[in-house]
């Protein structure tokens, strides 16, 4: 699924973001809106990780959907 797909259906989507990253609240799954470098961002931020392990692991997850 590419990322133009992601933002399209991340009502749909969003559910599954959540499963993988629990940390995310509704209020900050709404605000991303299925923008990869906004999930990054928050994953950076509630996670405590660097930009590149975080791309990777969106990038496995995605891979996945």
């Amino acid at each position: 699924m590419n990322w133009d797909e992601i933002e399209g259906n991340w009502k749909q989507l969003k559910g599954k973001f959540q499963q993988e990253w629990g940390r995310f609240s509704n209020d900050e799954l709404d605000w991303v809106e299925g923008n990869r470098e906004r999930i990054i961002g928050k994953i950076q931020e509630k996670y405590g990780k660097d930009r590149d392990e975080a791309m990777k692991e969106v990038d496995r997850f995605t891979s996945r959907l």
